[in-house]
């Protein structure tokens, strides 16, 4: 328990409340569940009605993680992706890095981020969400740069506008489809990430999924999965509703 509160940074009354679950009235770690479907649903609903008020903090905390990250990546990705749209010499190791990072395992980034920072919670977690959300920001800022009409491109030269005027009059606002479309890409993606920050100490929705496994209770898992599955599929709607509006304007 003081590991979980002193290095974990989790709340006491949640990791007192815990252990109660654990020892005193909780489902034994090797016990099957074997309830009816009717009253596995019932026992989840009363459970979550019990721990709404923990509920709405770690979906805070994991909305939270999420927006910062994505938040994060956008400052980074859009700008190396009108990057490697202007330099051809850029372009083809920027998007090799970025799919290199792409590939490497989330709990193994994790842990490399926790070594190579010394310490656990929020700032590797963010870290690594980040550096997993910079390719599809990266690839649709640089194809919504590429898509702009030539002749739009040559008109805007015609005028007289510098290169800086024409990427921020013309270029950007006609990739902005393009560039909101691989946000909500790098949201959903974050938000199914975060769920494996709960392992370095960073909290959020993973938490239940971690409890639950641990002690072989599907109810606790679904505390977690559940809302993080309806977090992803809100921000993706929400964000695809804001590429809608863009295109329309």
């Amino acid at each position: 328990m003081n590991h979980a509160v002193d290095v974990l940074r989790r709340d006491p009354a949640e990791v007192a409340d815990d252990w109660v679950d654990a020892h005193l009235g909780g489902r034994s770690q090797t016990e099957p569940s074997t309830p009816d479907a009717a009253r596995g649903r019932e026992n989840l609903f009363r459970l979550a009605i019990s721990r709404r008020a923990e509920i709405g903090r770690k979906t805070l905390r994991h909305l939270g993680l999420s927006a910062a990250g994505t938040s994060l990546a956008v400052l980074f990705a859009v700008p190396l992706g009108v990057l490697i749209h202007r330099s051809k010499r850029a372009r083809a190791p920027a998007l090799a890095a970025t799919e290199i990072l792409q590939t490497i395992p989330s709990l193994a980034m994790l842990a490399f981020l926790f070594a190579l920072y010394g310490l656990l919670g929020v700032v590797p977690a963010v870290t690594a969400l980040v550096l997993y959300a910079l390719l599809p920001i990266v690839v649709n800022t640089f194809t919504g740069l590429q898509e702009v009409p030539r002749s739009v491109v040559e008109a805007a030269n015609g005028v007289g506008m510098s290169h800086w005027q024409r990427l921020r009059i013309v270029e950007l606002p006609l990739a902005a489809p393009m560039i909101i479309a691989g946000i909500r890409t790098a949201a959903v993606l974050t938000v199914g990430i975060a769920t494996l920050s709960t392992y370095i100490g960073a909290g959020g929705l993973g938490d239940f999924i971690a409890r639950g496994l641990a002690r072989n209770d599907p109810r606790l898992t679904l505390l977690g999965a559940l809302p993080a599955a309806a977090l992803a599929v809100a921000l993706s709607l929400a964000i695809r509703a804001a590429q809608r509006a863009v295109s329309r304007e």
